[in-house]
């Protein structure tokens, strides 16, 4: 399938809560919203299909990779909207059973899967009233290079922490996209969530489109929201602060190559010299 350029793209920003079945229709409500304004490629956040009471509760519903409601979700969203559907995360079965691996699957529009990444860096944090350690219920990927091609150009991939990680999109090579499920806690998110995105696409001079959670949840945690459309530029061209919604926009190869040909920073990096 061809699709012209500006592409129509979109990233949805949930609440999720402690109910599977709650969270699927939210996020299909929502899905059904953006695909009907015109994306073509949509993007959940972070655990869109649980935010349970306890860490340990996804691992009451992890998959088997291949098979399970969660997967089935996606890939009839994908399939119903003949849209490209990068899946938030789902929690998977790994070869540990006390861990899950936090797992983002991309489907296609035929609702046929296109791409997986388990998410390698895990978040860790302490607090003065919260803290944060997710290697208890998480097992990290393989850190195998995530980016994978879509019609319209290659894509980075990472999920929430990730982001802090620079030498990460890095190694994913030339990206026209870096695309950013995450879940962040209301304390970072308000310090570093902006300017990360911001740093992360005026480095690659490629778009960001970050997908979160937003507001308050049933487990009491609250989460930073702001998901966002960010241009080679580092300008901010969507932003959603709180609560559920849609951000939309367009990923302009022109504005790319644009951006590239007055500042050609990635063509004069001599880091590969210096090595």
């Amino acid at each position: 399938m061809e699709y012209a350029d500006p592409v129509p793209v979109a990233a949805i920003q949930m609440v999720s809560g402690v109910r599977v079945a709650d969270n699927l229709r939210q996020a299909a409500s929502l899905i059904g919203q953006a695909a009907a304004a015109g994306a073509k490629l949509i993007v959940l956040p972070e655990y869109f299909c649980l935010l349970g009471q306890d860490p340990a509760d996804k691992l009451a519903i992890a998959e088997t990779a291949g098979l399970g409601p969660n997967q089935d979700f996606l890939a009839g969203q994908a399939r119903q909207h003949g849209i490209w559907l990068v899946g938030g995360t789902i929690p998977v079965r790994s070869p540990d059973p006390e861990r899950i691996y936090n797992t983002c699957l991309v489907f296609d529009p035929s609702g046929q899967p296109h791409a997986r990444y388990d998410k390698l860096h895990l978040f860790g944090f302490q607090g003065a009233h919260e803290s944060y350690d997710e290697s208890l219920t998480i097992r990290p990927g393989d850190g195998r290079n995530p980016a994978f091609s879509l019609p319209f150009g290659r894509v980075g991939l990472g999920i929430c922490y990730d982001v802090r990680f620079p030498e990460f999109f890095r190694a994913q090579g030339d990206m026209q996209v870096i695309i950013l499920p995450a879940a962040f806690t209301h304390t970072t998110g308000s310090a570093h969530w902006e300017i990360l995105l911001r740093a992360r696409a005026i480095e690659n001079q490629c778009y960001v489109l970050a997908s979160a959670q937003g507001g308050r949840h049933e487990n009491g945690r609250r989460t930073w929201g702001h998901t966002m459309l960010v241009d080679p530029w580092g300008e901010i061209v969507d932003c959603l602060p709180e609560g559920p919604g849609v951000v939309s926009g367009e990923l302009s190869a022109e504005r790319i190559r644009a951006v590239r040909r007055s500042l050609p920073a990635l063509h004069d990096r001599v880091v590969e010299r210096l090595a």
